[in-house]
């Protein structure tokens, strides 16, 4: 009995051990983990990383010494030659790999002063005074020099792929918006075509006309809505990618606003707009379909939900630099809670206008999108009566001034 029990407290101890070492020392596999690199590719590649350091390091030294005999032979001032050394070292810390490069080089460098441009010349005498001091201390004035190079190198590199990572954020956290205004506006308009149709279906025999009149055309608004959302969707896709950047020619911003009012007169037969150009004929870098979509989309914003029969103003501000466009209403404005999420495509699609139509929902969203893939800002703000929406163009360099 002793002994079963000695066997089985140490069987015991031996578990309790392996839970310990098993949580302490055991890491979770990291991506990747268990793949056998290729150790033929590693060196390769290593091989190529060196050659390149090599030959860069060498080649500036060289450079340096060949302009610093001609100096030399011109104005024999040891200190300004080692000013040529000194920015060979900064240009090897600035495009070589690592720290080593940069301080090899430099030791290189006191080497060469001291042996080809410094008394006694052709030899280095460690004998006569002040000599070791003024060697050493080359040495270490270079050698910080380098390191100091290399390392202002790696933080510009560590900030630039932080900066990559905050924008590819961004980009997540827009594509998240979009999705989710898109999940809630597609269910609206199809939930109501289904409500339409089945009540249509099931009791057609008992309706009247002007019923099923009714019911039919609450059909035709919401297929007329995801008609609208799908071609706001489809704007999405002109703008190429992770890159976000879009197409631009030279357009004239007259005929980009005249085609936007007729594709609004289009949808919305009775639409009252009202629009202010400068007399200066401007041209701008843009893709005039998009920017389009964009004035389509805020003027129907501002028609649906303003709440107003005054027409709606669309104006243009030329400056030096950039155009700025207005959609301005005279309804009842937006909601405070509202305005500083309303570009996130959450700011309106649970909410509809007074006349039943539904929220901008993905609409506004989009603008933004394809304001900031061609460079520009967008806004909102409340006036004493309605609301502005607006936003700006860059110019560019040609700006088809006549």
């Amino acid at each position: 009995m002793k002994r079963s029990g000695k066997a089985e407290n140490r069987k015991k101890n031996q578990q309790k051990w392996q839970r310990f070492w098993r949580h302490s020392y055991i890491q979770p596999k990291k991506p990747g983990a268990g793949v056998r690199p290729v150790p033929g590719k590693k060196l390769s590649w290593n091989m190529r990383v060196i050659g390149k350091n090599m030959v860069i390091t060498l080649g500036l030294l060289l450079l340096a010494t060949v302009v610093a005999y001609f100096y030399d032979q011109l104005t024999p001032q040891t200190m300004n030659i080692m000013m040529f050394y000194t920015l060979a070292l900064l240009l090897i810390s600035r495009t070589t790999d690592g720290y080593l490069p940069g301080i090899l080089a430099a030791m290189i460098s006191v080497v060469c002063v001291n042996y080809l441009f410094t008394y006694p010349y052709w030899k280095i005498n460690f004998t006569l005074d002040g000599y070791p001091v003024t060697f050493f201390g080359m040495m270490v004035v270079s050698v910080l020099t380098s390191a100091s190079a290399s390392h202002m190198k790696r933080q510009s590199e560590v900030l630039a792929e932080r900066e990559k990572m905050l924008a590819e954020a961004g980009k997540e956290k827009m594509r998240a918006n979009l999705l989710r205004a898109v999940s809630h506006d597609l269910r609206t308009p199809l939930t109501g075509i289904i409500g339409a149709s089945s009540s249509y279906l099931e009791n057609e025999a008992h309706l009247s006309e002007e019923e099923k009149h009714s019911l039919v055309q609450h059909i035709e608004e919401d297929a007329d809505w995801l008609l609208n959302m799908v071609e706001n969707l489809l704007t999405v896709t002109r703008i190429q990618g992770d890159a976000g950047s879009v197409n631009k020619s030279m357009e004239p911003v007259e005929e980009v606003m005249s085609e936007a009012v007729f594709r609004l007169k289009k949808r919305i037969p009775d639409a009252k707009v009202k629009v202010e150009l400068p007399e200066e004929f401007v041209m701008i870098p843009m893709d005039a379909m998009l920017i389009e979509q964009v004035l389509v989309n805020l003027m129907e914003n501002a028609i649906y939900h303003g709440g107003s029969t005054e027409p709606v103003e669309c104006s243009v501000s030329i400056e030096k630099d950039f155009v700025t466009i207005y959609v301005t209403d005279h309804g009842i404005g937006i909601p405070e809670e509202k305005i500083n999420t309303i570009f996130d495509g959450t700011g309106q699609t649970e909410s509809s206008s007074s006349d039943g139509h539904k929220g901008m929902g993905i609409g506004l969203s989009i603008c933004k999108t394809i304001i900031l893939a061609h460079g520009g800002t967008i806004r909102v703000r409340n006036l004493e009566q309605g609301a502005q929406f607006s936003f700006t163009l860059p110019r560019g360099e040609d700006t088809g001034a006549e």
